[in-house]
């Protein structure tokens, strides 16, 4: 199991991020970030961390469940049920420029299904979006603003993104034969 990103490379990622936002959206002003449960929300609270740091402004950050958004949520009827999570946005989004923050972009299908989650909850502005690893798979035609690394891989792989505030240790592995 290769280990592609450590903690130290992870954190570069998040602060190189962390300034592309800023350079890319003139500041904080109208930005709000939304991380996608469950590895989502603490990459988002990280991202929030950076900005501080950088430009002295908090930015919102809020936790968004998707699974009742998602496509193949019945597909198979028979085995374990999804555990729907709590959505928590404490803000208004409507009129910012909302960042969705998610681990791993691979198909397009979990960013769909945001999309939809978070239309119920106003009306952005602007929704761009955030991702630690961007494996170059698509079903859907959707991109990513910002990524922390490029990672082709096949379809028999699995990308696993670990992070201290769930899985004990922040690293980017991939699993599986090319």
């Amino acid at each position: 199991m290769p280990q592609v990103m450590d903690a130290d490379r992870m954190s570069r990622a998040l602060t190189r991020i962390a300034h592309e936002i800023l350079e890319r959206n003139r500041g904080l002003d109208e930005i709000a970030l939304v991380g996608i449960r469950t590895r989502g929300v603490p990459i988002a609270k990280r991202l929030a961390r950076s900005l501080k740091e950088i430009n002295g402004d908090e930015v919102p950050t809020g936790a968004l469940d998707i699974t009742l958004y998602r496509d193949d949520l019945m597909r198979l009827p028979v085995g374990p049920q999804p555990v729907v999570r709590r959505t928590e946005i404490p803000f208004s989004i409507d009129d910012r420029k909302i960042l969705l923050v998610d681990d791993v972009l691979y198909t397009g299908r979990t960013i769909r299904a945001a999309l939809d989650a978070l239309i119920d909850f106003g009306r952005p502005r602007a929704i761009q979006l955030v991702v630690m690893v961007d494996r170059g798979h698509r079903e859907l035609p959707i991109r990513a603003d910002f990524v922390g690394k490029n990672l082709p891989t096949s379809a028999r792989q699995s990308v696993q993104v670990r992070l201290q505030e769930i899985d004990g240790a922040d690293e980017v592995v991939i699993e599986g034969e090319p």
